[in-house]
C-alpha cells in the first residue's frame, strides 16, 4: 500500500496552521488582558541558543510552503521574515495557507521518489520525496509549532493540549 502524500501533507499543514493562528489569537488576548507588551512575547526565546517566537512561526510556515512547493515541483514562495506583531504573524500564516491551498493532489501524489535538493544555512541538502516529507518537513513543522506553544505556555498564556490539536 502506498501513502497518499497529498493527504499526509497539505491538509495537515492547513489544520495545524489554523491551530497556530488560534494560539496566536489567544496569546494576543492574553497580552492585552495582562497589559504585556506583545513584542515581549514575540521576541521571547525558551533558551539563549533558540530562535524567538517570531522565527518559530516563520520556520513553521516555511516548512509548510517549502514542502508543498518542492513536492509539487513549484518554486518556493519567498517571504521577507520581517514580522514583528501578532497581526504580521497572522498575515504570514494566512498567506502560507492561501499558497498551499493552490496545490492539488495530482501535483503531489506519486512523488515518493523524486529528488529534492535545497540549501539550509548555506549547506546543500538532498532528499527523496517520501523521506523528505516524513523525516524532515513534517517533524520540523511540528517542532516549530510546538516550540511556539511552549513559549506561550511558559509566559502564562492559558493554552491546553486541545488548543494545539484543534478540532477533530
Amino acid at each position: 500500500m502506498s501513502i497518499d502524500m497529498y493527504q499526509a501533507s497539505i491538509p495537515v499543514f492547513i489544520k495545524m496552521l489554523g491551530n497556530l493562528s488560534a494560539i496566536l489569537d489567544k496569546a494576543a488576548i492574553h497580552a492585552k488582558t495582562k497589559d504585556i507588551d506583545p513584542s515581549a512575547l514575540i521576541n521571547y526565546c525558551l533558551a539563549p541558543d533558540m530562535y524567538p517566537l517570531s522565527k518559530q512561526v516563520q520556520i513553521a510556515t516555511d516548512m509548510a510552503k517549502g514542502c508543498a512547493a518542492r513536492l509539487a515541483g513549484l518554486e518556493v514562495p519567498s517571504y521577507d521574515d520581517n514580522e514583528t506583531t501578532f497581526a504580521d504573524l497572522q498575515a504570514r500564516i494566512a498567506k502560507t495557507v492561501a499558497f498551499i491551498q493552490t496545490v492539488t493532489p495530482e501535483q503531489i501524489n506519486g512523488k515518493e521518489n523524486i529528488a529534492i535538493s535545497f540549501k539550509i544555512r548555506g549547506t546543500e541538502k538532498s532528499f527523496i520525496g517520501l523521506p523528505y516529507l516524513l523525516n524532515f518537513a513534517l517533524p520540523n513543522f511540528y517542532f516549530h509549532i510546538t516550540t511556539t506553544y511552549a513559549i506561550f505556555r511558559h509566559n502564562g498564556v492559558e493554552l491546553g493540549k486541545l488548543d494545539y490539536l484543534g478540532e477533530f
